[in-house]
């Protein structure tokens, strides 16, 4: 691993992103208690507000990760307030469920969108600052799904296996900078994007508060990729790289992997649904 200059957390800045609710508020709470100072960036301007109110030293402000004008615009007040960016996590993102013909094409350009396009954007808005300075970090938090296909989740996982690429070539190219990048790669979160979906079986089940835990300590490891919980990567590559796809097969049949098909509640679900909707709705 190459050697990266030291970084405390005691009164650096950091740009969370989708910071308002889940894996974000949680990652955002993690970095307000040791030290730092937070900018909570998401489209949902007013409960970033409401819960950066909740944190020492934390702040928030509209963003549109999907636009390159917005993340100008966010890193710009998170400069003129609080100086060069130390460390960015690249979180925002969303998961539709369901059959791959059902999804309509402009859900899945949003999610390529969201997904892909706003960890890219924002490492191009805090990179630069970043290499002149010859230290910094930035994590992109992935998915298992980056790893592991599932079905009813073909182009959230086309989306990840693309963020979780971005991270490792962007890591290789700048090897040599000063700047690390590390993936988190969480299983099943007990967040509102899984609501509605059957959870358990073959991931582990987290809480937002163990991803926020792992994204912080990567900070002191620069780990190039972690899953939550630790042990369920090194699984998935002992299984691809041991069990014949027929044997997978079964086992996938025996914890019944089709549960994003055949189980959602797509009642406990509707309003998650209807929230990327209206993203839908403004996206262009």
């Amino acid at each position: 691993m190459p050697r990266y200059p030291a970084l405390s957390l005691d009164g650096a800045t950091v740009i969370v992103t989708g910071g308002a609710r889940g894996i974000g508020a949680a990652t955002a709470r993690a970095f307000s208690e040791h030290g730092a100072t937070v900018w909570i960036g998401d489209l949902d301007a007013s409960l970033a507000e409401q819960t950066a109110a909740t944190l020492d030293n934390t702040h928030a402000a509209h963003l549109d990760v999907t636009s390159p004008e917005s993340w100008a615009a966010f890193t710009a007040t998170v400069i003129e307030h609080s100086g060069s960016v130390d460390v960015l996590v690249n979180n925002a993102g969303i998961m539709p469920l369901g059959p791959f013909l059902d999804q309509a094409d402009a859900l899945s350009r949003l999610m390529i969108d969201i997904n892909v396009h706003g960890p890219s954007h924002g490492t191009r808005a805090v990179l630069p600052g970043m290499l002149e300075r010859r230290r910094g970090h930035i994590v992109t938090v992935a998915s298992m799904a980056g790893k592991l296909p599932i079905p009813g989740m073909a182009m959230y996982n086309a989306s990840k296996f693309a963020a979780v690429g971005l991270s490792s070539a962007l890591r290789a190219e700048n090897a040599r900078t000063g700047v690390s990048f590390s993936c988190v790669m969480p299983s099943a979160v007990r967040t509102e994007l899984s609501s509605g979906a059957r959870l358990g079986g073959a991931l582990p089940t987290v809480d937002p508060e163990d991803v926020a835990r792992e994204i912080v300590r990567t900070v002191r490891t620069r780990a190039a990729e972690v899953s939550v919980p630790r042990f369920v990567h090194p699984a998935v590559a002992l299984m691809h790289a041991l069990v014949p796809e027929p044997i997978e097969r079964i086992g996938r049949a025996l914890i019944n992997d089709r549960r994003a098909l055949d189980q959602l509640d797509h009642h406990a679900r509707r309003p998650y649904e209807d929230r990327i909707a209206s993203q839908l709705g403004g996206h262009s």
